[in-house]
């Protein structure tokens, strides 16, 4: 009996051991600190650099001239929107919540020119063209009088 509960007690030491090591092994929290892939950098400091506002959220690229180009290319697609009041234009802007009633459908055809990304969905606000994360309703990318 004795042996038995020499078994279990070195069986339980080594278990502890090596987990309590493979938790110290990863001090990045899964983002690691090499070089290899820029999107998990540590450098905050450039946020917002890249398009019209603070929110640089974990999305997709969007290449502005690329869509702006495809929207100009399929006139036939849509009709240029309202502008908005002033109030309003202001809201929208990256990392906000999509106000409500505002945003309309784009014609299918128009939609499936545009890239895809999944869990975004492309819609128009007024002259705007926006891009919402679809699970939280919140405003990725605005190309501000892309349907002048």
């Amino acid at each position: 009996m004795s042996g038995l509960r020499t078994l279990i007690a070195t069986t339980t030491c080594i278990a502890l051991l090596s987990t309590s090591v493979s938790a110290l092994a990863d001090p990045g929290n899964g983002k690691g600190q090499g070089k290899g892939n820029p999107h998990n950098s540590q450098d905050h400091g450039n946020q917002g650099k890249k398009g019209g506002g603070g929110y640089q959220g974990h999305g997709p690229s969007i290449d502005r001239g690329g869509v702006i180009g495809i929207v100009d290319g399929y006139r036939g697609y849509w009709t240029p929107g309202p502008a908005l009041p002033p109030g309003i234009q202001k809201n929208l802007t990256r990392g906000k919540p999509l106000p409500p009633g505002i945003a309309k459908k784009l014609d299918g055809r128009l939609v499936g020119r545009l890239p895809h990304y999944d869990g975004y969905e492309w819609q128009q606000v007024g002259t705007d063209l926006i891009l919402v994360a679809l699970a939280t309703g919140l405003i990725y990318e605005v190309l501000n009088g892309a349907f002048d």
